[in-house]
């Protein structure tokens, strides 16, 4: 390990994390078997039909409301979320980092700013918890999610929102709107998956989402003294090039599907009235589409896989406490502790 997998989150972001992970991909599993009933039929047969998957789906949606009210609370209870709220603020820091990096990639700045440079060389505790990436990937997903849950609860009883709006047009208009704005959020999480699970530095996961900073050594006791965040020492997995090429194929592959499909494809969210029509065969329309569900899937096995290497990084700990007790004759604590 180096800094570059030194957990920077609380115990609680990181639970937080996962359980927000698994609803969300049980959302997009039971929301697309709805949408997409045609080229995701064998989706909507293993969760049960229409009954099962609209069932799995609602208990999803009170999930999340659960989990953002949790989140919110511990943001204005709790002096750490307090903090972590005021790292989220977008800073001048943030502002100066985005334009010299408009000026990097337009050839007129030799460098990166180290508000935005988090992994080429800087010492860990020189770089901000979250770049202005993360703070604005943080910020859309907050309002993504939110929007979601408005407008799901609106259209759980479409006939009520009919009566709301008075009009079918604005009810409809509701249903395409939460539909739509799943397909945007979709984008967001498939290029998710690709940054955190085939990053070159962290492949085939980045381990500070699931592991608490309380559970991460400060230093390695490395007999010699390494600036930097120890990129420097890091060499690639046999296996990152092809599977990163891979991954990045599937990952176009499916979010053009899935916009193309919310599209052309005529049922939820775009009603017989509003779709446009034609587009690519059924056949072309229907591998896209799997192969977006697979990306999901692919994040769905990292999410999991996270959490295991989290428990078994715990487990190592607390052999290790338990070894240097029996050692010094005194008592084993917590790994958490």
């Amino acid at each position: 390990m180096t800094n570059l997998d030194h957990g920077k989150f609380t115990q609680m972001t990181t639970v937080f994390h996962s359980l927000l992970a698994l609803d969300v991909f049980a959302l997009f599993f039971t929301g697309y078997a709805i949408m997409f009933n045609d080229e995701l039929w064998w989706l909507l047969v293993l969760m049960g039909g229409n009954v099962g998957v609209v069932t799995v789906h609602r208990l999803a949606g009170l999930g999340l409301i659960a989990l953002i009210v949790f989140w919110g609370t511990m943001m204005v209870v709790t002096d750490t979320g307090r903090r972590n709220f005021q790292r989220v603020i977008p800073t001048g820091d943030d502002i100066a980092a985005f334009i010299q990096d408009v000026k990097f990639m337009l050839g007129s700045a030799d460098e990166r700013h180290p508000n935005a440079r988090q992994f080429a060389g800087y010492e860990a505790d020189e770089v901000p918890l979250l770049s202005y990436i993360g703070k604005g990937v943080v910020f859309i997903f907050a309002i993504e999610l939110t929007l979601l849950v408005v407008s799901g609860l609106l259209i759980w009883s479409k006939t009520g929102l009919m009566e709301y709006f008075a009009t079918r047009t604005a009810a409809m208009a509701f249903v395409v709107f939460h539909g739509l704005l799943g397909v945007i959020m979709l984008m967001g999480v498939m290029f998710h998956i690709f940054e955190h699970g085939f990053h070159p530095a962290f492949y085939p996961l980045e381990t500070k989402a699931f592991i608490p900073r309380q559970l991460v050594p400060e230093s390695h006791d490395d007999p010699e003294d390494v600036d930097g965040t120890g990129i420097e020492r890091l060499s690639l997995s046999p296996s990152w090039s092809w599977a990163a090429n891979l991954m990045g194929v599937l990952v176009v592959i499916g979010i053009v599907s899935v916009l193309v499909g919310s599209i052309f494809d005529e049922g939820y969210p775009v009603p017989r009235e509003l779709a446009v029509g034609g587009g690519p065969t059924n056949l072309l329309l229907t591998v896209g589409i799997n192969i977006g569900m697979f990306v999901l899937f692919v994040g769905l096995v990292l999410s999991l896989y996270g959490n295991v290497i989290r428990r078994r990084w715990q487990r190592q700990l607390e052999r290790e406490r338990e070894q240097r007790a029996a050692a010094d004759g005194g008592e084993v604590t917590s790994a958490e502790d």
